[in-house]
């Protein structure tokens, strides 16, 4: 099997077309055509079936297709161990960040690694757990700061931080007028992120466990801590990190209930069968470090301060 075969393979399923892959790839429909066959005739099985004018991969070539993946990973990873070796503590990090911790945390690692390893340099991702995890499966990261994982062979996470997610709303809101209870709450619309993210299936899950009907979604934000501006001017509510609430400038104020705080454990994520760099070991070094610092005002406990027990994350 020619390696060769399987990236043009894995260009071609990609594109579901034969004509668009081979203008990408710069070959001839021929030339990938021939491909398949030697690819088929390899693995004794049918790659691709017929979609209309296009083609679709069948139950082998996705098998396949995640197999050509892996091995590009493990080839890139090689290439960097190789390179890192050569250099020393230079190369490049492809960081994915929570938008909680990628404001209040990695301020002060981008700092020291700009003062410890000036050679290194960083692409920064920020979205949530749910972009990252797919953004660290597929290659797009080498490290991943968010949620942690309770089981998944596929990646290794270690705690640095411990934060809860609350309801909050503007200081001003009617809610405060006296006391209120979760079906309260649904007298209100509110901003979430996308039901594929952690904690929006946390709260939903939890509307539906005390028998009420889930909250009522008016804006849906792929990086809440943008939106939280909204909140503080209106009378919409969210779910968001405690760590929002310890400005003195803030104009929002928690909504106090113990049904809706959400412990969430933060850690550092990356693919069990990846290189770890130096450049890599280094920035995670300096999470763990600095994770410490987010224990001020209590807004967000480290894993030095306490034993964490696990919760959803």
């Amino acid at each position: 099997m020619d390696f060769r075969d399987l990236k043009f393979f894995e260009v071609i399923a990609q594109e579901g077309n034969l004509a668009r892959a081979a203008e990408k790839l710069f070959r001839t429909q021929p030339a990938l055509s021939k491909c398949i066959d030697r690819l088929e005739s390899s693995m004794g099985a049918k790659l691709f079936e017929k979609d209309g004018r296009g083609m679709r991969l069948t139950v082998a070539g996705n098998v396949l297709l995640s197999r050509t993946r892996q091995m590009g990973l493990m080839i890139e990873d090689t290439a960097r161990e190789m390179r890192d070796h050569a250099a020393g503590l230079k190369g490049h990090i492809r960081l994915g960040c929570v938008p909680t911790l990628a404001e209040h945390l990695l301020p002060q690692i981008l700092h020291d690694m700009l003062e410890q390893a000036p050679e290194v340099t960083i692409r920064l991702g920020v979205a949530m757990n749910d972009a990252l995890l797919a953004g660290l499966r597929g290659g797009e990261f080498d490290l991943v700061v968010g949620p942690m994982l309770e089981s998944d062979q596929e990646f290794v996470s270690e705690q640095i931080v411990e934060d809860q997610m609350v309801v909050v709303a503007s200081k001003q809101h009617p809610l405060f007028a006296g006391p209120y209870t979760m079906a309260d709450l649904l007298a209100y619309r509110w901003v979430l992120p996308a039901t594929t993210v952690a904690s929006r299936q946390w709260l939903d899950q939890t509307f539906d466990r005390n028998r009420l009907a889930r909250p009522q979604v008016h804006i849906e934000s792929t990086v809440l801590n943008m939106i939280l501006p909204v909140i503080e001017k209106t009378r919409l509510l969210g779910f968001a990190s405690n760590a929002n609430l310890r400005s003195p400038d803030t104009g929002l104020r928690e909504v106090v209930l113990e049904q809706t705080t959400m412990p969430r454990r933060m850690g550092v994520l990356y693919r069990s069968n990846t290189y770890l760099s130096p450049a890599m070991a280094r920035i995670a070094g300096l999470l763990r470090l600095h994770g410490t610092s987010l224990h001020a005002n209590g807004s967000m406990r480290s894993l030095s301060s306490r034993n964490c027990a696990s919760t959803i994350g």
